[in-house]
């Protein structure tokens, strides 16, 4: 077992096991329920994480989480309405309200 990524965040670290499962690799999450006792641990050591079981998967997944943590930020768009550059988050623009058209 291989540990594949940790945050403080539960939902970026459900999302990176989904994404990974997805992908026909087997992982698992370790501190799920830890948190309560960051008072007693350091809050590193309580944080969720996710491990992938058969090392042999570890660079294939690296790969995915790398590729699926930097493409949240690139994929802006420009709108057709204002040519107002909207984050790719965005399904309407924020200046003019007309839809996102990919």
């Amino acid at each position: 077992m291989k540990l594949i990524y940790t945050h403080e965040n539960r939902l970026l670290v459900s999302n990176v096991k989904n994404i990974l499962e997805n992908s026909d690799i087997a992982v698992t999450l370790k501190n799920e329920y830890v948190g309560s006792a960051s008072g007693d641990l350091s809050f590193l050591n309580t944080w969720p994480e996710v491990w992938v079981l058969n090392e042999n998967d570890y660079e294939r997944a690296m790969h995915l989480v790398n590729a699926a943590l930097t493409n949240e930020t690139k994929n802006e768009w420009t709108c057709p309405g204002c040519n107002e550059t909207n984050a790719a988050t965005f399904d309407l623009c924020w200046n003019c309200q007309k839809e996102n058209v990919v």
